[in-house]
């Protein structure tokens, strides 16, 4: 049976039809209610093992039931059960599948001069700095970006966050702020140089950063685990629904985030270092320590 088939067919047996607050809140209640039962079917099971033998049939029963309750949801609120299923497929699979590994970038169409660069390294250190607590990054030899320091009252390794623009770069094909220091800005186009480009493309993503760099310090900077709560996934999605960055997964996000963490670990463990980013392979790598000078 197909899902709005069987979504039409529970609809003939609704006793309070319509979309009025009322009939609505009922199969939203019956969804709790049913879900409870379901739960003390299963505390039987736990309780009483082969004893409880038709713990497979009352799952079953209560699963038709909430599947009753999902279709007329459903249907009070003018969805089809395939939009929903299409949409809940789609949503899981950007957040636990993997995505082909293959390059995908969204500057292939502008001039080589406005590309990010598709393999490059970058050097963490403390050189050419009058006091060594600020870090330069230098790309062959030639500054990228500001010295950078804490700015905290407390030293906390931010001076090393460039490195999740790196990652992004990287990862994502995506970093308007390794795009401004590398000098590959789309200015030929001066719209997207603009929008994607510009100053309210570095706010999202310096602030996509710090976000991850705060929850990153709460969870060890991933030492224990590769995992990244659905809450800041769901909030970065938001802060970059409006350029093209949005095109990528959950799933990407996650592994962006918890490479350039565990990467900055590194900077920070042995106080700076270089890492090699390619683009066509969407890898970042920590390759060796830089040592410090005046710290």
């Amino acid at each position: 049976m197909e899902l709005n088939e069987y979504q039409t067919l529970a609809a003939k047996t609704d006793q309070r039809p319509g979309s009025s607050a009322d009939a609505l809140l009922i199969p939203l209640l019956g969804l709790a209610g049913e879900a409870g039962t379901l739960l003390s079917e299963y505390k039987k099971q736990l309780r009483d093992g082969p004893g409880h033998v038709r713990f497979a049939d009352h799952v079953s029963e209560e699963l038709g039931d909430l599947l009753w309750y999902v279709a007329n949801v459903a249907d009070k609120t003018g969805l089809t059960l395939e939009q929903v299923a299409t949409a809940n497929l789609d949503k899981v699979a950007g957040r636990w599948l993997e995505q082909p590994r293959e390059a995908r970038f969204f500057d292939n169409d502008y001039p080589e001069s406005e590309r990010l660069p598709r393999h490059f390294s970058v050097e963490f250190s403390y050189a050419g700095t009058a006091t060594g607590t600020k870090v330069v990054v230098t790309r062959e030899g030639e500054p990228v970006g500001n010295p950078l320091s804490d700015n905290a009252f407390e030293e906390d390794g931010y001076r090393f966050h460039d490195v999740y623009h790196f990652t992004f770069a990287a990862l994502l094909s995506w970093s308007p702020v390794s795009r401004r220091n590398l000098g590959c800005k789309r200015r030929s186009n001066k719209r997207v140089d603009e929008v994607e480009d510009g100053g309210r493309g570095w706010v999202i993503e310096e602030g996509v950063a710090l976000l991850s760099f705060v929850y990153a310090g709460e969870h060890g900077f991933f030492a224990e685990t590769d995992r990244v709560d659905q809450s800041l996934l769901k909030t970065i999605a938001n802060l970059t629904r409006t350029v093209e960055v949005r095109a990528r997964s959950a799933y990407e996000w996650e592994r962006a985030i918890v490479t350039a963490s565990r990467i900055w670990r590194q900077l920070r463990d042995n106080d700076g270092g270089a890492i090699e980013c390619d683009l066509v392979g969407r890898s970042v790598a920590y390759t060796s320590p830089s040592p410090a000078v005046g710290n």
